[in-house]
């Protein structure tokens, strides 16, 4: 098991990434790569078994998306990639990702997305037109290869997305069933914002030699503001409302502890006119589909989510988040934060905190090497407390 560092800046150019895939790069906002994409891109190239240990929204997906088109043999007409994830939003969103990938820059590449709960007749259909990359739930995947619809002789790549969630109890087991079916010789790639104990085991016992491949956490955005307000409890969600009127947030993540908290503050701003969408872990699947789209399309401004229904979703142009509570853990703090000041645009991160919870803003500063100024809301405005 080897640990990689991060290279100097570069371009998407240099990472040897064809003219295409940089246009198409170009259009989704994309013109240089993150710290992730810069050092996972040269080793996956070469085929290396690889393990993408980074935040969410830091853009792992990309950075083993593109080594996979550009490998593609598209004159091939067969399965070549197998990615998969541990919820349906995740699968959508990285299907989604190759499709955007394809039609901005005209490449003809085809990508199924096989998740259950569709119906799997339509599945079987299209299946039939060989997709390049198939990107789905693992049992609906294992359920085709076993049924011998979905063809694994010829995939090169098999990527383990929120790995430290797949790779424990029964889906272990699924995984290790789809990757005896590829070629011996099939890539491994591995992303996960955390490495636990038993996900680690299993990744060296089947790929053997992986590269760690984690840029340094020293690397803190500094296009965000970082701020905090000191209220009692049963204020917090006024003092949010009261924000969001005074900042007018072009969009606007809001993490909650819990899912109650959640709802309360939902209900609350829906009831004086804020438009705001609310992801729960415990919605049924369309409601959950329902608020992203809601959040992504501009029709909500505002979408109220704690962090495990927000976990592995990534949330373009956020302008603004704001904590409900305040992370007990540093790290926690700097994943909400980073949901915003995303590719070079500026953000606004602001916490609540209760007098109890106060000092965890001076254990963000020394730890995460950060500022956090004390504002306050009154008659419209947000102002620093001086």
């Amino acid at each position: 098991m080897a640990e990689d560092t991060p290279p100097a800046a570069t371009t998407f150019t240099d990472l040897a990434l064809s003219p295409e895939l940089v246009k198409a790069l170009a259009k989704q906002g994309a013109t240089e790569p993150t710290p992730i994409q810069a050092l996972a891109i040269p080793h996956l190239l070469k085929g290396e078994h690889g393990v993408l240990s980074a935040e969410t929204g830091t853009g792992k997906t990309l950075a083993y998306l593109l080594p996979i088109f550009t490998q593609l043999d598209l004159g091939l007409r067969a399965t070549q990639a197998i990615v998969l994830a541990p919820t349906h939003e995740l699968a959508i969103q990285i299907h989604r990702q190759c499709t955007d990938l394809s039609q901005h820059g005209n490449i003809p590449m085809r990508a199924l997305l096989l998740i259950g709960g569709s119906p799997i007749d339509r599945q079987l259909i299209k299946l039939r037109f060989k997709p390049h990359i198939v990107v789905g739930s693992p049992g609906r995947i294992e359920d085709l290869i076993r049924m011998g619809k979905l063809k694994a002789n010829s995939v090169r790549t098999v990527v383990v997305d929120e790995a430290d969630r797949l790779l424990v109890g029964e889906t272990r087991g699924t995984i290790k069933s789809i990757m005896r079916a590829t070629p011996k010789k099939t890539q491994h790639v591995y992303a996960s914002a955390t490495q636990q104990g038993e996900a680690l085991e299993y990744m060296q016992a089947v790929s053997p030699g992986f590269t760690t491949l984690k840029p340094s956490e020293d690397a803190v955005n500094t296009d965000i503001t970082h701020a905090f307000v000191v209220c009692e409890p049963r204020d917090r969600i006024p003092v949010l409302r009261k924000m969001l009127n005074a900042m007018q947030p072009e969009r606007a993540l809001v993490f909650a502890q819990d899912n109650a908290l959640a709802e309360r503050a939902a209900l609350q701003l829906d009831h004086h006119g804020i438009a705001v969408a609310e992801l729960s872990a415990d919605f049924e699947k369309m409601d959950r589909k329902q608020a992203m789209d809601d959040f992504r399309s501009g029709r909500v401004q505002v979408l109220l989510a704690s962090d495990m229904a927000a976990r592995g979703l990534d949330f373009p142009g956020v302008t603004h988040v704001f904590n409900l509570d305040a992370p007990m853990q540093p790290r926690a703090y700097l994943h909400r934060s980073g949901r915003t000041g995303r590719a070079g645009q500026k953000g606004v991160c602001i916490t609540m905190v209760t007098p109890d919870t106060e000092r965890l803003i001076k254990r963000y500063e020394k730890d995460l090497g950060i500022t956090l100024v004390q504002v306050d809301v009154r008659e419209g405005k947000v102002y620093e407390v001086r």
